[in-house]
């Protein structure tokens, strides 16, 4: 840590009554406490501007004006200046091909302070009492690719030594564009991008893709056409899921990019009534059947918003192991099923359909993790 290294010292001093203090006492405790504030300021903030040096300059202005400001150098000085500062463009024509010439105008920390007052001791000694603090400006001049021509120099900007203000470009001793300051460093921790996630458990409602027609699709042909396809091929089912998720915990401002998937299984096991084949007679206790499906969904999301976001899922599924009696079970199921669906209870039946489902839970015994929630995240630029 060589930061540490650079601390002089770290005795605290003390004094008593009847003491008789020397300049060198009252100077080496102004140097612990200054070299204490340097210290957390290079363990605990970064190298750049803090506050302030505006730096104002429009195109073909001979000079550039910097307000007040404060920053912080690579060794965790403060740079302070508390008045305006003028500075004259560099007097450069420009480069051969008629190009302007970048320079980067930086500030550092005055290692030669300037005698601000003067005081008479006893004796008629004289000494300084005061010093003051003033930043150093230069220009530094760029190659083509933006970069400093003296590598020393380079190195104190990389080091923190030195802080870019503002860049020009320079043609025929003027400013050839408004100055930018797209290039300074803030000692600030920016706070945009912010990112915030979370895991929602949603209550889970139905989505209706397209009406049902149980006229339509209530025939027999069709019915063994669905269930044939549930075998082999995954099917996108009418009903979706959709709920409303609540993002206040993050305190977002404005709207962020939300993302979000699902989390649970995806493999289900409905219980049905074994069907019978032909000649056999009905037995005491009907057997059923595990009908093991794989179900999914494709995620959208729709309306966001600063506090919530509304998660849309459209649910596609597929016949686990399908042989000839599990087949004919599917079939058996959805001619018990559609007959019973019409205009009034298909919202009761979808929403009792998901809550057996999708609706998030644990098995008291197992243990085991049931249904679905969402683990989403939004980036707010």
């Amino acid at each position: 840590m060589d930061f540490l290294k650079q601390t002089r010292t770290i005795e605290r001093l003390q004094f008593f009554n009847g003491q008789r203090l020397f300049a060198e006492d009252l100077q080496g405790l102004d140097a612990f406490n200054r070299e204490m504030r340097w210290l957390h300021n290079i363990s605990l903030h970064q190298v750049g501007i803090g506050n302030g040096f505006a730096v104002v300059g429009k195109r073909g202005d001979r000079e550039v004006r910097i307000g007040p400001g404060y920053a912080i150098d690579g060794l965790g000085r403060e740079i302070v200046s508390i008045t305006d500062h003028v500075e004259p463009v560099q007097p450069v024509a420009g480069e051969d091909g008629g190009t302007p010439t970048l320079f980067d105008l930086t500030i550092s920390y005055g290692e030669e302070l300037e005698e601000a007052e003067q005081r008479e001791g006893i004796c008629k000694q004289q000494g300084t009492i005061r010093l003051k603090e003033e930043p150093v400006f230069c220009w530094i001049e760029l190659d083509a690719d933006g970069q400093p021509k003296d590598q020393d120099i380079a190195k104190e900007i990389l080091s923190g030594m030195r802080i870019v203000l503002a860049r020009a470009e320079v043609l025929n001793c003027q400013l050839e564009k408004d100055i930018s300051v797209a290039q300074r460093l803030n000692a600030r921790v920016a706070t945009q991008p912010y990112i915030c996630c979370g895991t929602s458990t949603p209550i889970w409602r139905p989505l209706i893709l397209a009406p049902l027609d149980p006229g339509a699709i209530g025939r027999d042909p069709v019915l063994s056409q669905i269930s044939e396809v549930l075998t082999f091929l995954p099917i996108i089912f009418p009903i979706g899921l959709t709920a409303v998720i609540d993002t206040r915990e993050c305190g977002f401002r404005t709207t962020p990019c939300y993302s979000a998937r699902i989390a649970g299984t995806r493999v289900r096991h409905v219980p049905v009534p074994s069907p019978l084949n032909e000649g056999d007679t009905m037995p005491s206790i009907t057997p059923t059947i595990d009908l093991a499906f794989i179900i999914d969904g494709f995620v959208q999301i729709v309306d966001p918003q600063p506090n919530q976001f509304t998660i849309n899922v459209l649910l596609i599924g597929q016949l686990l192991v399908p042989d000839q009696s599990r087949r004919r079970a599917t079939a058996n199921l959805l001619n018990t099923l559609i007959p019973s669906i019409n205009q009034k209870n298909v919202d009761q039946q979808s929403q009792r359909a998901i809550d057996s489902l999708f609706k998030y839970s644990k098995d008291p015994d197992t243990k085991e993790e049931k249904g679905w929630h969402v683990v989403w995240m939004g980036v707010e630029d």
